[in-house]
């Protein structure tokens, strides 16, 4: 073999040598992430979700890609806040208010009658969320957008004209406003998780909830019971939150592209959820629920709770609930 032949090779051999270590810093480049959320996949929250994994990829040409994971099928609810700030999900997406029981502060959106409204609660979104974008921060969180839920309206299995008509029944408590809420009511707050409604309402484990036309329409109410009172109560908001490290991890491109998907879902899910509570609620209708609007009655009783659970709330919330009332009500 002759020099220069031995030397083409070795010229071919060090080429490829090079492309092969090119094409390995290329495959260490992409970042994978696990998303875990509480919802399926028939959910107008998980859609909206997906939908923005798909904007990340494609902003990011592949180089960031969220792998969801649905239904609690990486964790459960309870455990998606805990797992993204511990760095075992670098993202996840949760309801806020299951925070509250850490700071009032996580809990604003779900104080009954205080923002009852799609434009009222974008408004306490506004004025509440620095100082929530500042206590995640302490844990090592970013807040990257908020969608809400249909306004909360009442579940019963049987007529409920009053306050009264509501003491004595197991209600289901999901967080601690939902929990204060039946005890002003004079019901009993029991815990149960979305996916266990069916099976609690069946056994008689729980008699009455409050929550969306989703979750409902979701759960089959109508194979557990038979009425929804329309007492659009308040929007209570999930929110979608990363790692601050895992965020810090990507590139300045990468931090863009997945900020400019994050304004991108919010302002879809907005307006997902205005759709989703008529669509869901003419679902109910459809299956034989009764749906009315809360008697004059009911409605008075229900203001009552409001105005307690609000005086109670900002006390609770102390300088910081001042300042988001004080943004609120400007």
């Amino acid at each position: 073999m002759t020099i220069s032949r031995r030397s083409a090779l070795a010229g071919a051999g060090f080429l490829a040598a090079v492309a092969s270590l090119g094409g390995l810093t290329a495959a260490h480049a992409e970042t994978k992430w696990d998303m875990p959320t509480p919802y399926g996949d028939s959910n107008f929250h998980t859609q909206n979700i997906m939908t923005f994994a798909e904007d990340v990829a494609a902003k990011t040409n592949g180089s960031l890609s969220i792998q969801v994971h649905s239904a609690g099928s990486l964790f459960k609810h309870p455990e998606i806040k805990n797992a993204v700030r511990k760095g075992l999900a670098p993202i996840g997406e949760l309801l806020i208010s299951r925070l509250s029981n850490e700071d009032p502060v996580f809990g604003v959106d779900s104080v009954p009658f205080l923002a009852n409204s799609y434009d009222s609660s974008f408004k306490l979104y506004q004025a509440s969320k620095p100082i929530m974008e500042e206590k995640l921060e302490a844990q090592g969180l970013k807040l990257l957008y908020t969608v809400p839920w249909p306004p909360q309206g009442i579940y019963t299995k049987k007529d409920v004209n009053s306050i009264d008509d509501l003491k004595g029944l197991k209600f289901r408590a999901y967080n601690t406003s939902t929990e204060r809420l039946a005890q002003l009511a004079g019901a009993v707050p029991t815990q149960v998780e979305v996916a266990d409604l069916p099976t609690a309402f069946s056994t008689g484990r729980v008699e009455a909830m409050i929550t969306s036309p989703s979750t409902g329409a979701d759960s089959k109410a109508w194979d557990y019971l038979d009425h929804y009172y329309d007492a659009q109560a308040w929007l209570p908001k999930n929110m979608v939150i990363v790692n601050a490290d895992a965020f810090n991890a990507l590139s300045a491109e990468e931090q863009a592209a997945v900020m400019e998907a994050a304004a991108a879902a919010e302002t879809r899910g907005w307006e997902a959820s205005k759709v989703e509570t008529d669509a869901k609620t003419k679902v109910l209708v459809d299956n034989g629920i009764t749906v009315a609007v809360p008697s004059e009655a009911l409605q008075n009783g229900l203001k009552e709770i409001g105005d307690v659970m609000t005086a109670e709330w900002a006390e609770s919330a102390g300088e910081d609930g001042a300042a988001i009332v004080k943004a609120f009500m400007d």
